[in-house]
């Protein structure tokens, strides 16, 4: 294990340094991790097939690209980002100029997710950079080659004490969240990140907790189902389920579901997740192969449902006659099993939806514009889309990020930028004239002026 505090003191001397704050030094850092992910996307690639079978298609696709295109909006727009900004001044100040100032925080930590190791890392990271900050990475213990790639790539090629891999367990978790940081970042689970919230409030450490939940798809009776059942399939079954904003469930009007459920068979069978070599990807571990086939009511299945321990595959599964009773329906699946629920009426649903922890994601599939107002108006979740799923996280101008238990804060372009910088409101005030009114001695003439002036 690396002398943890150590780390964070060398850290933090740098950061006082002041060197980061330099715009020329954070664009040159976030140049030298483009070369270095380019150099090294074949070993990249390698590593986290190791870890579960994730091809070279979509690990390019679902996380290398979307750190290339991370990068680059960084380095283009930093300067921006990191402009003081004029801000209007109030008649009791006048004459003065006001602005507000992004700062980094200092010492940022990040603990990342296994489902998607490099881009859940690594993302936040480029954010942070961008910002100013010292970074400490924490990746996942679970996709163990990603990580050694990872920390072989960052801390073979960066100064440690600008950034740095620490690698391992819950010992070396716990030995972090020990530390002062000036930033935490955390994605994962809502319950690891209940003991991340703990332990940054005893240092009153800001954080952004990127967490999950169950995030309905709700099938509207006028949508278009061809292609809803396409992109619905193609959302839930990536990554074999395993996504924080996957369609957790779906509700679906009682007129199509027997339609819905045809159609969702069908497109599974052409998309050949288990026939196309390199065309679906493994469960993370035996602990979650056991937990996801716990899940799957042999009574329920509608097509699916078998499995493989030792390959630790589970095929794409669909569950019929579902409540919200079930238990499948009490906790976030994260894996390719996907319940689905029928109703009548809309406002029983997102009422029933309502009664539950807030999603991540929610995504309505209609054509009815009053229907698709209501479901946004009513359900508050992190984000999502309408007529599609998942690929709002591929627009950076909407920002990312949970509400209630399914996070805190949120990130990605200017996002992630604001999450690693703290904004300070200056006030710049003229010295040519001062008025009397906010003085010693207090008096009714100066306490009428000063109702008139502002109220």
């Amino acid at each position: 294990m690396d002398n943890i505090q150590e780390v964070v003191n060398l850290q933090r001397e740098f950061f006082q340094s002041n060197a980061t704050k330099e715009i020329e030094f954070r664009i040159a850092q976030l140049r030298k991790l483009e070369s270095l992910l380019r150099e090294n996307e074949d070993a990249l690639h390698e590593a986290i097939y190791k870890d579960f079978k994730k091809s070279v298609f979509e690990n390019y696709t679902t996380e290398i690209s979307l750190l290339y295109h991370d990068i680059k909006e960084a380095i283009k727009n930093v300067s921006k980002w990191s402009k003081k900004k004029r801000v209007r001044t109030n008649l009791a100040n006048l004459p003065a100029r006001s602005y507000i100032i992004p700062e980094p925080l200092g010492v940022s930590l990040i603990i990342g997710a296994w489902n998607y190791p490099y881009q859940l890392s690594l993302a936040p990271a480029i954010a942070a950079i961008a910002a100013g900050n010292t970074v400490v990475l924490k990746p996942s213990e679970l996709p163990i080659n990603t990580s050694n790639a990872m920390a072989k790539l960052i801390n073979e090629n960066f100064n440690p004490n600008f950034f740095k891999v620490v690698e391992g367990g819950v010992p070396e978790t716990t030995a972090l969240l020990n530390q002062k940081f000036d930033k935490i970042f955390f994605t994962g689970s809502i319950g690891v990140g209940k003991i991340v919230y703990q332990a940054a409030a005893k240092n009153l450490t800001p954080v952004t907790l990127e967490l999950g939940g169950k995030s309905p798809a709700i099938i509207t009776e006028n949508c278009d189902l061809k292609i809803t059942v396409k992109r619905l399939i193609w959302g839930k079954f990536l990554n074999a389920g395993q996504t924080c904003i996957a369609p957790d469930y779906v509700v679906v009007h009682r007129s199509i579901k027997d339609q819905f459920l045809e159609m969702a068979k069908k497109e599974i069978e052409q998309s050949k997740f288990l026939v196309e070599e390199d065309n679906y990807v493994q469960i993370i571990n035996d602990a979650n192969v056991e937990r996801l086939i716990s899940l799957i009511d042999a009574d329920k299945v509608y097509t699916g449902g078998k499995y493989n321990t030792e390959t630790r595959i589970i095929e794409p599964t669909i569950l019929t006659d579902i409540t919200f009773d079930h238990e499948v329906m009490q906790d976030e699946i994260f894996g390719p099993v996907l319940p689905v629920i029928e109703y009548d009426d809309l406002d029983a649903i997102i009422a029933k939806i309502k009664e539950r922890p807030k999603p991540l994601a929610c995504y309505v599939f209609t054509k009815d514009s009053e229907a698709k107002q209501k479901v946004l108006d009513q359900i508050s979740f992190g984000g999502g889309a309408v007529n599609d799923t998942v690929m709002h996280i591929a627009n950076s101008n909407l920002g990312f990020g949970g509400v209630g238990d399914s996070g805190i804060g949120a990130y990605h372009g200017e996002h992630g930028f604001r999450a690693f910088s703290h904004y300070k409101g200056i006030l710049d005030k003229a010295t040519w004239i001062e008025p009397e009114l906010k003085y010693y001695p207090h008096t009714k003439s100066k306490l009428k002026w000063i109702k008139r002036l502002i109220g």
